[in-house]
C-alpha cells in the first residue's frame, strides 16, 4: 500500500515538505538495489549468450546500438556517450503498476469512471435551468442553450493541450487530473455566482476546458495498470460512465431546478466534483510507467551523482522541441481531414454525440408539451437510455471477452475484426430516430417513444468502443492525435447540433425533425461495412495507416 501511496499527489506532497525522509523509495533505502539490479541483468545476459538465446520481456537486455556496447544489459550509446537505462528492478518489481494488487487496480478504474462522471455530468445538469437563466439574465432560448454549447467547446479543445501534457514523463497523469480538477471546482464560484450571461458562459467554457483531462486520458489510465487486453473490458466501462454523466444530468437537474433554481445545478456538480478531489488527492497514485521511470533515474543520477543513468523516456525525448510538439498537435488537424477512414469515422462518431445532445432540447418539446410532464418528471425519461446501457453494455463486454479477445491472439487478427457490432448500431440509428420522432405524439403512450430513444444506446456502445479501438489499431503510431482530433469533432457537433435542435423542432415537428436526422444516420450505414470489408485496402493506401500483407 505504501507504493501506492507513495505514487499519489498526497504522497509526493508530503516527500516535498519533508524532504524525501516520508515516503522513501526503495533504493532510497538501499542504495546498492540499483547496482545489484545491475549485476542481476548483466548475469542473465552472460547466461543466456551461453544458451545461445536472446532476452526478451520487459526485462530484457536491450540490443546496443552500432558502435555501442551491452555488456551489462543495461548500456548504450546515445549522442558519443554511455547511457545506462534505468528499467523496472526485474519482473515483479512492485512499482511497476502492472504488477500492483487488483484491488488498487479496480480502485484506479473505479476513481477514473468517477472522474468521467462527474465533469461529463457538469455538461448537462444545467439544462433544465436553461428557462430561468433566459428570466435571469433577460437572454433568448438560444443564447441560454450555449451554457451547454460552450462547455462542449471546452472539453473539446482541452484534450488538445493535456493528452501530450500527460505523455510528457516529467508531467506524467494523475498531477494533471488532481490539479486540473481543483482548478475546475474554484471556477465553479464565478459560474454559480455570475451576474449576467457574458460572465456565465466565460466562465463555462474555461471550466470545460480545464476539465476535459478526465475525458481525454482515462483510458491511457485504465491501460496502463491493465495492460491492453484487459484493458478493453475497463476501457469500455470507463466510457459507459461518460455516456451517463450527461444522460444523468437532467434526471438530476429535473428535480432541483423547481426547488432552489438554476444555480444550485451548478452547487450540485461542484459538490460531486469536490469529493472526487479529495478521494484523488489521497488515492489516485501516478500510473505512467514513462513518469515513474524518469523520476526514478532522477532520483538515481542525484544519489549517485552518475549522470549516465538516464530512462527511456528521456533518451526518446531529448531531441524533441517546441516545433515537435507544435506538429502532434497540428497533426491532429491534418489527419482528420487527410486520411479518408479518420474522416468518416470521426463524423460518424460526432453525429452520434450531435444526436445526443439533440435530446436535451427534443425531450423537454415531447414530454413536457406534448404529454404535459413537470419538469422533475421529465428527467426520469432518460432512465431509458439508463436501462438500455445496462443491457448493452454487459451484451458488447460479453462480445469482447467471447470474440475479439481470443481472435486477437491469432496471427491474422486485423483492426477490422473489431467492427462487427458496430453493424448492428448503424441500423439502430436510424431505426432509433424514426421511431422516437414518428411515435412521439399524445394520440401514443409515452412509454413508445422512450422505448424507440433507449435503441440509441446500441450505436453509442457499440460505435464508439468498436470505432475508436479501430482508430488505435489502425493508427497506432499516431493514436493520441486521431484520439484528439476525434474528440473535438465530437465535442464540436456536441456544441452545434443542441443551438438548431429547438427551431428544428419547433419549425418541422419532432416527427419530420428526427426523420431528416434518421436520414442523415441512414446515409452513414454502409460506412461500417465498407471498412469492414475494403478497410485494408484504405489503409494500404495510407502512408500513416498500418499496413497489413
Amino acid at each position: 500500500m505504501a507504493t501506492q501511496i507513495r505514487e499519489t499527489t498526497f504522497g509526493r506532497l508530503v516527500r516535498r515538505l519533508s524532504n524525501n525522509r516520508w515516503f522513501r523509495y526503495p533504493d532510497e533505502i538501499d542504495p546498492t538495489l540499483w547496482e545489484k539490479h545491475l549485476r542481476d541483468r548483466a548475469q542473465s545476459t552472460t547466461d543466456e549468450k551461453h544458451n545461445g538465446s536472446s532476452p526478451d520481456g520487459t526485462d530484457a537486455s536491450l540490443p546496443a546500438p552500432e558502435g555501442g556496447s551491452a555488456g551489462d544489459g543495461t548500456r548504450s550509446v546515445e549522442d558519443g556517450q554511455d547511457v545506462y537505462l534505468v528499467d523496472w528492478y526485474g519482473p515483479d518489481d512492485p512499482e511497476n503498476p502492472m504488477n500492483w494488487p487488483e484491488s488498487w487496480k479496480f480502485l484506479i478504474a473505479a476513481q477514473v469512471c468517477a472522474l468521467n462522471f462527474v465533469v461529463y455530468i457538469a455538461s448537462s445538469l444545467y439544462v433544465p435551468g436553461e428557462m430561468d437563466v433566459e428570466q435571469d439574465f433577460g437572454v433568448s432560448p438560444t443564447v441560454a442553450i450555449l451554457g451547454l454549447s460552450l462547455f462542449s467547446v471546452g472539453y473539446g479543445f482541452g484534450p488538445m493541450l493535456w493528452s501530450p501534457m500527460s505523455e510528457m514523463p516529467q508531467v506524467g497523469r494523475t498531477g494533471i487530473y488532481v490539479w486540473t480538477l481543483f482548478a475546475f471546482v474554484l471556477l465553479q464560484l464565478p459560474t454559480g455566482f455570475a451576474v449576467n450571461m457574458a460572465m456565465f458562459l466565460v466562465f463555462r467554457i474555461i471550466s470545460g476546458f480545464v476539465g476535459s483531462p478526465a475525458l481525454a486520458t482515462g483510458g491511457a489510465t485504465i491501460a496502463d495498470v491493465y495492460g491492453p487486453a484487459r484493458a478493453a473490458f475497463g476501457i469500455c466501462i470507463w466510457a459507459t460512465f461518460g455516456v451517463g454523466g450527461p444522460i444523468f444530468g437532467p434526471l438530476i437537474g429535473g428535480f432541483v431546478v423547481p426547488v432552489k433554481g438554476w444555480r444550485w445545478t451548478i452547487w450540485i456538480y461542484t459538490w460531486m466534483c469536490a469529493v472526487c478531489l479529495i478521494v484523488l488527492f489521497f488515492l489516485l497514485p501516478e500510473t505512467s510507467s514513462a513518469s515513474i521511470l524518469y523520476r526514478r533515474a532522477k532520483r538515481l543520477r542525484k544519489g549517485t551523482g552518475d549522470h549516465r543513468l538516464r530512462s527511456q523516456s528521456e533518451i526518446d525525448t531529448a531531441h524533441h522541441t517546441t516545433k515537435d510538439h507544435l506538429l502532434v498537435l497540428s497533426r491532429a488537424f491534418t489527419l482528420t481531414f487527410t486520411e479518408p477512414i479518420v474522416f468518416v469515422v470521426d463524423l460518424y462518431t460526432a453525429l452520434l454525440y450531435g444526436v445526443l445532445f439533440t435530446w436535451f432540447e427534443s425531450f423537454p418539446l415531447v414530454f413536457g408539451d406534448m404529454y404535459h410532464f413537470e419538469v422533475e418528471m421529465q428527467g426520469l425519461v432518460y432512465l431509458g437510455l439508463l436501462v438500455a446501457l445496462l443491457i448493452v453494455v454487459p451484451l458488447y463486454l460479453l462480445w469482447v471477452q467471447r470474440v475479439m479477445v481470443p481472435a486477437s491472439a491469432k496471427p491474422g487478427f486485423i483492426p477490422e475484426h473489431v467492427l462487427p457490432p458496430t453493424w448492428a448500431g448503424a441500423i439502430a440509428l436510424p431505426v432509433c430516430l424514426f421511431w422516437y420522432g414518428w411515435t412521439a405524439r399524445e394520440s401514443i403512450h409515452w412509454i413508445v417513444p422512450i422505448i424507440g430513444s433507449s435503441l440509441f444506446t446500441i450505436p453509442l456502445v457499440t460505435f464508439f468502443n468498436g470505432v475508436l479501438n479501430y482508430l488505435g489499431m489502425s493508427y497506432s503510431a499516431y493514436s493520441a492525435s486521431v484520439f484528439a482530433g476525434n474528440g473535438l469533432f465530437r465535442a464540436l457537433f456536441g456544441a452545434i447540433f443542441p443551438l438548431f435542435a429547438r427551431s428544428l423542432f419547433t419549425n418541422l415537428g419532432v416527427g419530420p425533425g428526427n426523420s431528416l436526422l434518421g436520414g442523415i444516420a441512414a446515409l452513414f450505414l454502409p460506412i461500417n461495412f465498407i471498412l469492414y470489408f475494403y478497410g485494408p485496402r484504405i489503409r494500404a493506401m495510407s502512408r500513416h495507416a498500418r499496413h497489413d500483407e
